[in-house]
Parts: structure tokens; C-alpha cells; sequence
């Protein structure tokens, strides 16, 4: 069946939402009193695309309860669907759309090509599901696309057998000569650039004839809590990954069991409207919040008490308060020095957060988000010091000075993090323009309505 487009959402949660469009793009709203806010979120991004490749692979039909609806998981939807993967939109029990029933194909088949978008997981995860159909599969995607790195995918199904032609790029488009199997084995990978190389490799690696012996020979992993996402998602469906030391990954051949499955929130979907409350003053509680969850967004439970909030969970509901004004009036958010190799796409929010506090801030572990949507590290740096900031990009990461900001124009370049981390920016400042807000749309098209929502 053809799944709707995730530009056009098919409900609107609190009636009528109000946001400003200009020439130029969407005008931030600004903060004028301390915030006092519930929100709800829609489901995480990175457990919905596992899920789909998972439900696609399984040996009978799932149903993913309260999946998140996105560009990038429809994007998915649509790659599996083009291999043969049926799916059916079920009347959803929440307020962000349908649940999905997933039913695998009797055998996958390709002779197609599959847009990735600008999606990591749709890029990094389908060309070993590729390799398991009979054809040849094209991938390519948006322009930006094609500089992100593929090395570890593409040199790993090379290492497996499998007929990769990249023309030597080591990027997209590439086209996967599938044949219906892939022989599997030992396999050692350099995964420095992204750990979605490693979850790749793993979500199909059950139905690779040998299963998988994967090594990491590289000097760093960057989001550890990924791979434990992806390890999670597999036991869940009777697939055991054995890691005799770090860095290593085995997986047995055997079936993938057929489940049904309720999405969390997405925990780092949260963090522009948890920074708010520190921003504008008040606090923000976020419903759904899980006991315990392999999502990176988690941490910012223990991040933002560091820039001076108070967190309170209860049950369900996690509840940021902002810290007391300074004294010499200002916002009373700390400086911080942090590590983010763990929560790197947490960094691009928790920028916006620092350049706004009273003391000078460094984030390090964060080189590796140079190579995501954008080049994230230039473009904070590039729009933070366009408003008046002071942020020194860093080899790894970024320093950040307080300085008086003033508004005008903020690009997103297509990148949903950026959009995001230009709406806190005006939160506290007048007049920010942000060019492209549909680009949140990749992860959560409700952001302008949750956005007016948090501000009513």
C-alpha cells in the first residue's frame, strides 16, 4: 500500500496553531513569561527504523505500536516496501497517528532503487537487507547525502561476498547486486565514523547464512548507546548478540521472531522543549518518559542539572524546573565542560543552551557530528557567531563564550537539529528567522504545533 507523506500530518493536537511565516522562513517565537507546560511526544526515530528492518526480516507478521511518522521513517517504510515488505496502517491508540502492521515478504526482490533522503539509518541499515533480496538495489539520496560517510557499510558487505558497486566513492549512490543470501562470517570493520555502520551489519545478521563475527578495528566508537539499542531490539525477538570483548559482535544464524512492539517517546525529540524551561523559566514536563530505555535522550536527566536545572521524575513524567536568575539578572544557566561522544546529536540543542548561559561552556566528543545531516560543528559556530556569539570550533568539539545575541537569520541547512537549536536561540532572543523549520519534519513534524503549545 502507499503510506501518506510525512509533510502533511494527519491530525493536529491542540487545535489551532499559530505559527509566523515570513519571505525568509518561520520567525521564532519569543518567550515573554516563565513556561508552565505538559508535552507529549511521538515516537522515537531510532527504535521505529530498527523495528521496521526487524519486522521486515521476522518470520511472521508485527505490529508497531505508536511508530513515529516522519521523513525519515517513511523513508524507511518505502525502502522496505520496494523489496516486497507489506504494510498495513492500523487505527493508533495515541494522538500521533496509526500503529503499523508489518508483514514480511515471502521473498524480498529488488530491481529497484531506494531514496535515502538524508536519513543514517535508512542508508546504513537497507543495503544489507539489499543484499539479502534477488537484484540489484540503487541507493541515493538528497545532495548532502552523498558526503556522509558509507565506508563501513559498503567495505563490510564487500568483506561478506556481497556485489557492492560504488565506483569507488565510498559514498552513495551505490548499487547492491543482491542474491538472495549472504554467506556471513568473520568480518572487521572501522565503525569511527558512525556506529550505525556496526547496527547495520547486525539487524540483518541473523539471516546471513553464517550469522556474524563483527570487529571494530578503529580507534573510537561514537554512540555506544545506539549499539546497545540495536542489541535490546534484537534479544527482544529471540536474537542473541554475544560480545566476548568490546568491540566485537556475534550474532548466530536463526529466525527473527515476529513480535508486537510499543515505541517510547523520542527522548532526544525531547531535549529542545526540556532546554526551554531553563531558557525561558519555568519548567516543562515530558509524559511517557520510560523507567528504563537504551535511547541517548535519557541522559539529559544527568546534562541539564549540570547547566543549574532541577529534574524531578515521577512515574512517567519528567519534569525540568529552570535554575534561579543571577544576580546580576542573568538566566542562571551554568557553564558546563562535557563529554558528548555518548549523545552526540544532543549536542546541537545543548549549544544553543550554552551560548545563552552566564559562563563559558566546552563540548568535546562531538567531532564525529561533522558528518551527520551537516556539518554540525561549522554550522553552530557559522550561526551562533552570525547573531553575535563567540564559539571557537574545536578539533573535537566546541568552545563557547557568553556574549550579547541579536536576531536575524538562522540556517537550518536541512538539518532538523539545527531547525531545533535556532528555535531555543529565539526563545530568548528577538527577531530570529529560521529558514528552513520543515526540516524538523525528518524526525517530528508537529515541532511548529508543540512548539506554539509550549509557549500558550
Amino acid at each position: 500500500m502507499q503510506i501518506s507523506r510525512y509533510s502533511e500530518p494527519e491530525f493536529d493536537p491542540y487545535g489551532d496553531n499559530k505559527t509566523t511565516e515570513t519571505d525568509t522562513g518561520w520567525r521564532a517565537p519569543l518567550a515573554t513569561s516563565p513556561l508552565s507546560a505538559v508535552v507529549s511526544l511521538p515516537g522515537s526515530k531510532s527504535l521505529t527504523n530498527r523495528e521496521l528492518v526487524l519486522a521486515a526480516l521476522a518470520d511472521g507478521p508485527s505490529t508497531l505500536r505508536a511508530p513515529l511518522w516522519s521523513r525519515d521513517s517513511e523513508l524507511m517504510v518505502e525502502a522496505l516496501r520496494a523489496l516486497g515488505t507489506g504494510f498495513e496502517r492500523l487505527p493508533g491508540r495515541g494522538e500521533f497517528g496509526d500503529d503499523l502492521r508489518v508483514t514480511p515478504a515471502d521473498e524480498l526482490l529488488g530491481s529497484t532503487t531506494i531514496d535515502c533522503g538524508l536519513a543514517g539509518t535508512v542508508m546504513r541499515f537497507m543495503p544489507a537487507v539489499a543484499a539479502l533480496a534477488l537484484g540489484p538495489t540503487t541507493f541515493d539520496g538528497d545532495e548532502y547525502a552523498r558526503n556522509r560517510p558509507m565506508s563501513g557499510v559498503i567495505e563490510g558487505l564487500k568483506g561478506l561476498g556481497v556485489d557492492l558497486d560504488d565506483d569507488r566513492r565510498g559514498t552513495l549512490p551505490f548499487t547492491v547486486h543482491g542474491t538472495g543470501r549472504v554467506a556471513g562470517g568473520a568480518l572487521e570493520i572501522d565503525a569511527s565514523a558512525s556506529s550505525q555502520f556496526v547496527s547495520g551489519l547486525l539487524l540483518s545478521a541473523p539471516r546471513f547464512e553464517q550469522g556474524l563475527d563483527l570487529r571494530h578495528v578503529g580507534e573510537r566508537l561514537p554512540s555506544l548507546p545506539h549499539i546497545e539499542m540495536t542489541i535490546e531490539t534484537l534479544a527482544a525477538r529471540g536474537v542473541e548478540v554475544e560480545t566476548p570483548e568490546t568491540g566485537r559482535w556475534v550474532v548466530a544464524p536463526g529466525p527473527i521472531r515476529a513480535i508486537d512492539v510499543e515505541l517510547e517517546p523520542d527522548l532526544s525529540n525531547a531535549a529542545p522543549f526540556l532546554v526551554a524551561a531553563l531558557v525561558a523559566g519555568g519548567s516543562v514536563t515530558i509524559v511517557g518518559w520510560p523507567e528504563t530505555t537504551t535511547q541517548v535522550g535519557a541522559q539529559l536527566a544527568e546534562l541539564l542539572p549540570r547547566f543549574g536545572a532541577r529534574v524531578e521524575l515521577d512515574g512517567d513524567r519528567l519534569t525540568v524546573h529552570a535554575p534561579s536568575p543571577s544576580a546580576d539578572g542573568g538566566r542562571g544557566i551554568r557553564g558546563v565542560e562535557l563529554d558528548l561522544s555518548e549523545a552526540g546529536e544532543l549536542a546541537p540543542n545543548l549549544v544553543a543552551l550554552a551560548a545563552l548561559a552566564d559562563e563559558p561552556s566546552t563540548i568535546t566528543g562531538i567531532g564525529h557530528i561533522r558528518h551527520h545531516e551537516t556539518d554540525r560543528l561549522a554550522a553552530l559556530a557559522t550561526e551562533l557567531n552570525g547573531l553575535g556569539g563567540r564559539v571557537t570550533e574545536l578539533p573535537d568539539g566546541l568552545r563557547i563564550e557568553p556574549a550579547p545575541l541579536h536576531g536575524g537569520p538562522w540556517r537550518a541547512y536541512a538539518d532538523h537539529r539545527m531547525a531545533t537549536s535556532g528555535a531555543i536561540i529565539g526563545l530568548a532572543v528577538p527577531g530570529v528567522v529560521v529558514d528552513d523549520i520543515a526540516s524538523t519534519g525528518k524526525t517530528l513534524p508537529q515541532f511548529t504545533a508543540l512548539w506554539e503549545r509550549l509557549l500558550a
